[in-house]
Order: structure tokens, then C-alpha cells, then sequence
């Protein structure tokens, strides 16, 4: 996607042909900021420490994050220890594990010699291949926005509500839940996004409200409890999020806050659809209550960060001294509260049925 009109992408190598840019997802909305990485060590800590985060992205980033390892050693046990390194990073997103299971699956039979640049070669495809599977969801879920479009009689703009950040910073390019409204917006359709700002790391203010700025795409950002109201005021048409884990049976895991705003959903009658690439979908997990959540650091909570009157950045804390804090980094929401999944191949009812027969290749795998 476009900032201030010069296309990036969220991940690529540099002219060096081995190294790899980031943008630092932790210095938004205030600063623009690139990152080299140029280990294993460093590609662990930015999907560690969220300088890249979303799941299509972290499963990019630890492709090349082997890569980067297998130029300095691409023995049997350095490829495995470099992989469980990088499982290890973050537990709730399914496609770190299929993109480091899709580079192993490659590298394993191939003489260590040969690894380097196999690997290289495997995590710039699947790169691209998100690229390609963000722009198929993209256009699913365009004809979504472009029914109820039609369906306005006053002409206005088709409100959507979108909840974290499911933008093409989530993703290599494009998004996942973003794609659709991208397209929309590219083709002159009217939309309008209300951004949850998604406390505590408030990626929704922070991230998907700042690249849709930078778009040109017209978005308004609202308190993460005001989604409800909107709704019950007939001024939400439509709620599309992504997700970080689908189960087999369609219950979805994504940033939390979002059963919430499923469950308003449900209760006024919008729609709500989760957007989301074919890895991203555990066929391995038949329901989201095995999904394991991720606790992190009370800091998130007890603190934020603000650009000061005199333009540094810097942090606040918000918490009394001795409070205790549950940081609970995900949320499940069951697949009766979705009405549909957008993916690369159509968009489906959320069930084990309807998904096994979208993608029966992954299904029996």
C-alpha cells in the first residue's frame, strides 16, 4: 500500500540480497521508521518485541528469520535449533508455526550447502503468495461492501467497523480485513471505517487509523466500548476484523475485544465478517477452546506512550503503584456470532463443513 503516495511493503530484502527491512510497528503513529535485520537473534526479538506483528507477517518475518540463520550456519541442528528459537517468539498466532513447518518441509531433505538459497527463495514466495492471497480476500470481500453499497438510499458512504489492526502493517501488503476497504476505496466506492482504537496497545489508533490516513481512506477513531452504541444507532453496516487462529470448526481468535463486538453485532442485526488467509486456519484444532491465549507484560497496561508538547515521545503511567494487572492479549469468538469468512477461495459460513470443503488440501493434510 501507499505512504504519502511511494508503495511499501511491510517486509523486504535489501540490495544487499540477504539482509532484511521492517518497519517498526512499535514506533507508530509518530514516527516512520525502518529496522535491518540481520540474524536470527534480531528477526526473534522484532516478532518478540512487536516490531512486526499480525499473523500473515510474523510468518514472513520467521521464514526469513531461518534464512538469516542458515547463512551462518545451515547445519541439521542450527536449522532446528533456529526454528525453535522462533517458535518460541509468540504462542497464539497459527501462521508462525505453518511458515516455519512450510521451510523446514523444504530445506530438510536438501544438502546444507544448498539451504541458503533455498531459503531465501521459499520465504520470498511466501511472501508474495500473502500478497496474492490479501488481494483474493480483497476482492471477496469488495462484493460484500458493494451489495449493501447498492442497497443505501441515500448514497452514503458504507460504514465499517474494524477492530485492531488487520491492515497491510498485519500483513506483507494489502491486509486481510483492510483489503476489501482498499479496494472499495480505490474504485471511488464511499466507505468510511469507525477504528476501534484496541486498548492496551491501542493498535487500532496507533496503526490501522494511521495507514488509512496515509491512504486517504476517510476513518473515524472511537473509544474500543463505543462500537455497541454505533451499532444500536443503525450507524455500523458492517464489521470485518481478521484473525490470528481459525479453528477447524470456524471459532475465531483474534485481538481482544473482538467477542465483544461480535456479540453487539449479533444483537443489532450487522453483519460480521473476519477476514483471513488459509494459513491462518488450525485444522489441527477442532475449536477455540484449545487455543492458548497469550498473557503479556502488565507494562502494556500500566503504561502508554504520547508525543509531548515538545514532540518527543515518551511514556505515562496510568495504573496506582501496586496494582495488579491480566493482560489477556486475545480473545475467542465462537462461530455462531460470525456471519461469514472471508477468504482467498470465497467467502464461507463459519463451520468445519464449509471450510473442509473450501480447502480440502489443508483440511487432510
Amino acid at each position: 500500500m501507499k505512504v504519502n503516495g511511494v508503495h511499501y511493503r511491510t517486509i523486504w530484502l535489501n540490495d544487499d540480497g540477504w539482509s532484511v527491512e521492517i518497519i517498526d510497528q512499535t514506533r507508530f503513529p509518530h514516527r516512520f521508521e525502518t529496522v535491518t535485520l540481520r540474524s536470527l537473534d534480531e528477526a526473534a526479538h522484532a516478532i518478540r518485541a512487536m516490531l512486526v506483528r499480525g499473523a500473515p507477517l510474523i510468518g514472513a518475518t520467521a521464514a526469513y528469520g531461518l534464512c538469516l540463520q542458515l547463512r551462518q550456519d545451515a547445519s541439521d541442528s542450527a536449522l532446528s535449533a533456529a526454528y525453535d528459537c522462533l517458535l518460541a517468539t509468540r504462542p497464539t498466532a497459527v501462521n508462525l508455526r505453518w511458515a516455519l513447518d512450510d521451510m523446514r518441509h523444504v530445506l530438510q531433505g536438501l544438502a546444507p550447502a544448498a539451504r541458503p538459497a533455498a531459503a531465501y527463495r521459499r520465504a520470498a514466495e511466501i511472501a508474495d503468495d500473502d500478497v496474492a492471497i490479501n488481494q483474493a480476500i480483497g476482492r471477496h470481500g469488495l462484493a460484500l461492501i458493494q451489495a449493501i453499497a447498492a442497497k443505501k438510499p441515500s448514497g452514503g458512504p458504507v460504514n465499517i467497523l474494524t477492530h485492531c489492526n488487520a491492515g497491510w502493517l498485519a500483513t506483507v501488503d494489502w491486509g486481510t480485513a483492510t483489503a476489501p476497504i482498499y479496494m472499495a476505496h480505490d474504485r471511488g466506492l464511499p466507505v468510511h471505517v469507525w477504528v476501534d482504537e484496541t486498548r492496551p496497545r491501542n493498535q487500532g489508533a496507533a496503526l490501522t487509523a494511521w495507514e488509512l490516513g496515509r491512504h486517504g481512506v476517510p476513518h473515524t477513531v472511537i473509544v474500543d466500548n463505543a462500537g455497541g452504541h454505533l451499532m444500536q444507532q443503525g450507524l455500523v453496516d458492517l464489521c470485518i476484523t481478521g484473525t490470528d487462529r481459525t479453528t477447524a470448526n470456524g471459532d475465531v481468535c483474534n485481538k481482544i475485544g473482538t467477542y465483544l463486538k461480535a456479540l453487539a453485532a449479533k444483537d443489532n442485526g450487522v453483519p460480521f465478517y473476519v477476514a483471513l488467509p488459509s494459513p491462518t486456519i488450525d485444522f489441527g484444532m477442532a475449536s477455540g477452546d484449545q487455543v492458548p491465549i497469550e498473557q503479556r507484560g502488565a507494562e502494556e497496561v500500566a503504561s502508554i506512550a504520547g508525543l509531548g508538547p515538545d514532540g518527543a515521545v515518551t511514556s505515562v503511567r496510568l495504573l496506582p503503584e501496586g496494582s495488579p494487572v491480566a493482560n489477556f492479549a486475545f480473545d475467542v469468538t465462537p462461530a455462531r456470532l460470525v456471519t461469514g469468512l472471508i477468504t482467498e477461495r470465497g467467502v464461507v459460513p463459519a463451520n468445519a463443513a464449509a471450510l473442509a470443503a473450501l480447502f480440502p488440501d489443508r483440511a487432510a493434510a
